[in-house]
Formats: C-alpha cells, structure tokens, sequence
C-alpha cells in the first residue's frame, strides 16, 4: 500500500517540477528544489521500509532511536504541509459554492496563490495546476504511513521478542464472493454520485441543493448497511467462546489508537454539525438529511472501532489433534477384522503389532481377536455399538465444523463488505466532496473562521481513518 501512494507521490513531484519550470521566471528556486528533494527522499523511504520494517534493532539503539523518530516528525511535518496547501485550494472553491447556495452574507478574501506572470505553456500549466491538487490525498496517505511504520520501527528498538515462527495467512478471494458484490455496487455507486457532486455543485441553487441531498441520501444507505453488518459481526463474537491475545504487540496497539484517534476528528465535526442544525434559526431542506448523516458517522465508527479492536486480539482457532485425520474402519463378517491405526497412535510409535491384537478406539470401544470363535456373537455387537457411537461422534463433530465455517465465512463477507465501504467513503472527502464545506448551516452558526480552522484540523483525521480501518479490514479478512 505505501509504494503505490509513494508512486503517487512522485507522479506530484514530477507534476511540482513542470510547473516550476513553466513559471521559470517568477518562482523561487526553493520551489524547484523542493520536490526534486522530496522524490530522492520518498524513494530512499519507501527501499528502508521495504527492507527494514520488521527489524528489531539491538545495537547503536540511541543512535537508532534519533535517526527513526527525526524520520517520524519529519513525514508528520510533510503531511501538515501537503494538509496546508490542498485546504488553500479547498478554501476557494468553498466560497464560490457557498455564494451559488445564496451565503452571500459570509465574506472574507481568499488569494488563489497564482504566480504573478504568465505562464510559458498554458495548457500544460493547467494540466499541472490541476493535477496537482487531485494527487495531494495520495501524499498525505503515504506520509501518515510511513509515520505510522517508522514510528512502530522505533517502538521495537531493543525489544526482546520470542522466538517463534507466525503462520502468514495469504488473502483469498474464495468464499468472499457476496462481500465482494456488494461492495463493488457501494464503491461504484460512490464513484458515480462523488462524479454528479463535483459537476453540480456551485453550478447554480438548484444543482447544488440536490448534488448535497443526493449526497447525504446515498452516505446515510451505506452507513446504515455498515453499521448493520457491523452488529452481525459482533453478535457472532459475542456467541463464541474464544480468549483475547494480550501479548504485548507495538503495532497492533497503535492500530487501535489510531482507530480511536483519528475516529474523534469525524466525530468532532459531526457533533459539530448536530449542534449547527439544532442551534440555526433558519434551515434549507436539505440541511435535515445532515442530521441522521452526523449520527450515523458516529455510531458506525464506534461499531467499526469494536468489531476491528476485537477481531486483531482474537486468538486464532487451534484444530485439535483428535480430529486432524481420518479413520477409516474395514469390517468383515468373517474371522478377521482391519483397523487402521489412529494418528496419535502413528505419531507416537504405538502402531498396532502383527501379534493378532486390534487397535483400541475410545478407550478400547473395540477390541477384538483373530480367530476367537467363541466371541463372534460379541464381536459384531461390539463393532455395531462402536460403528454407532464413530458416526454419531462424527456427524457431531461435522455439525460443529460445519456451524464454525459458516461463521468464518459470515464474517470474511462482513470484513469484505466493509473494507470496500471504507474505500468507498475515503473517495468523497479526499477528492473535494465535502458537505461539511458546502452546506453553509455551520458557518451561519459558529461562523466562518471558526468552523473552517475546526474543518481543516479535523477532515485529514477523518480521510485517514477510512484508509487505515480499510488495512485493518483486509487484516481481518486475512486472519478469519
């Protein structure tokens, strides 16, 4: 995940370069410099994490600890400032939208930050200038990433870790089928109503008022199906009887707190928003759809945080020993009478001898000898009680795997379903379909400024919190 957004990331240095040199003669250097040093350090980044991410370093640790947690602040500082620019673009289109929905009362000057002389190629400054700003969400995903990584890397300096080998279990589409489905409809859909949104919006009253309701219809259904599916999967694990992991685990810790944390910056602007509708003195119809879209952000998060913190602090299901082979029973009618021995048996060298004596099942529910006339009559019994007794065994134990898999398969759709929605609600607010900007209700209330700095602060929390439950889910859709 983190060398496609840093591919992404040179693509925007690449574009900061053309448009450096497209406005040659009234930018400063700096502004060349910068991304030609960014991409040699993107790269260099992405080879460490690559090669180094799941190492416990044991020497040099102060020296160690410096150079991961400077590497930390630093990708923190380069993600503020990719924030920064993109809300500077934001904040201008913002205005012009609010003036199309009949604000005309909020008034504050906003420079566009264009270079002050004309540019050599005019069609390539646009594509660049564009472009630009549809590639920033991508830069501030691969920051707080390798953030993230870097700051799990300096946690395990001089940590003493047990020597054990982890199974990796591989992702698998097989089973997945119906999360998949309709996952894929929700993220289409996104995609399509996210299209109409950018079109409508600030084209006129009108479109802009039915671009923000069909916004809010559409998120309220997906939210409403998340927070539903959500509920299953933790009724199923309310129903088992399984232990929690409590190791110590650096990184599966900090994907809780980051759950948790970045979850607080859309809660934030959703109370904020509740509190906007409940406060105005006037509302626009469409403005009502913001309240149940507020609530359910904040309950389908809470839901989402459980299931996720749960699911990562499961232990994993063991097969038991007894139940790892196959018996397989060869009975005659006549003197003699077959059977294979059993696994443990096998595995601890106990395998029956040629010396007439059969192999005890249960606790010798079968036992028998070769050429003892006397106990025929006995025999049989004995091997239909036991026949008896293996196939009501069996045909428990089948119901109980068959009732196991049936839940795994139930939850691997959910975590499918869910990793696809939050991929689905990553795409609005990353590439400009913000309502929260757009309806212009909190700014009447707490005003302009105010609303807009708790916006910039808490929208980069919110973007980042679907990408990470996204990794998350796929976690948990790997381990179930």
């Amino acid at each position: 995940g983190i060398t496609l957004f840093a591919v992404i990331t040179l693509i925007l240095d690449s574009f900061k370069i053309g448009y450096y040199i497209d406005f040659l003669n009234c930018l400063s250097p700096t502004e060349g410099i910068f991304p030609v040093t960014h991409a040699v350090h993107t790269i260099l980044q992405v080879y460490f994490l690559w090669c180094h991410a799941k190492d416990v370093i044991q020497s040099f640790k102060t020296l160690e600890r410096f150079g991961v947690i400077h590497s930390v602040f630093t990708n923190l500082l380069l993600w503020t400032n990719g924030v920064l620019t993109e809300s500077k673009h934001q904040l201008n289109e913002h205005k012009e939208r609010l003036i199309t929905l009949g604000f005309g009362n909020i008034t504050i000057v906003l420079d566009d930050h264009a270079p002050q002389c004309n540019c050599t190629t005019t069609t390539l400054c646009s594509i660049f200038s564009q472009g630009i700003y549809y590639l920033y969400p991508f830069n501030i995903e691969y920051h707080i990433l390798a953030s993230t990584m870097l700051y799990v890397l300096w946690k395990n300096i001089g940590r003493k870790v047990e020597h054990h080998q982890q199974n990796k279990t591989p992702f698998k589409f097989h089973g997945i089928t119906v999360g998949m489905i309709f996952g894929l409809i929700v993220l289409t859909s996104t995609i399509a109503i996210v299209v109409v949104y950018l079109i409508q919006i600030g084209g006129s009253k009108i479109k802009s008022e039915l671009a923000l309701t069909m916004f809010y219809l559409h998120t309220i259904f997906v939210l409403a199906l998340m927070c539903t599916a959500g509920i299953v999967a933790l009724l199923i694990y309310r129903l088992e009887d399984r232990s929690l992991d409590n190791s110590k685990n650096p990184a599966r810790k900090l994907d809780a707190e980051l759950l948790v944390g970045t979850a607080a910056g859309s809660w934030l602007l959703s109370w904020g928003s509740i509190l906007a509708i409940i406060c105005a003195q006037g509302h626009p119809k469409y403005t009502w759809y913001n309240l149940p879209y507020s609530v359910l952000v904040i309950i389908e998060k809470y839901i989402q945080n459980l299931f996720i913190i749960e699911s990562i602090h499961r232990e994993q299901e063991k097969v038991n020993d007894d139940i790892k082979t196959l018996r397989i029973v060869t009975i005659s009618r006549g003197s003699t009478l077959s059977l294979t021995p059993l696994y443990k048996e096998i595995y601890n060298g106990r395998a029956a001898h040629d010396n007439g004596d059969i192999p005890c099942l249960f606790k010798g529910s079968i036992c028998g000898r070769e050429n003892d006339g006397a106990g025929v009559a006995r025999e049989e019994t004995s091997q239909d009680n036991s026949l008896v007794m293996h196939s009501a065994s069996d045909f428990s134990l089948y119901s109980r795997n068959s009732v196991t898999n049936n839940k795994r398969r139930i939850l691997k759709n959910i975590a499918a379903f869910l990793f696809l929605c939050n991929l689905s609600l990553w795409i609005p607010p990353a590439f400009g379909c913000r309502p929260e900007y757009d309806n212009g209700l909190e700014e009447i209330v707490f005003g302009f400024e105010p609303w807009i700095i708790v916006v910039n602060l808490a929208m980069p929390f919110s973007i980042f919190y679907r990408m990470h439950s996204a990794a998350s889910l796929f976690e948990v859709n790997c381990k179930t």
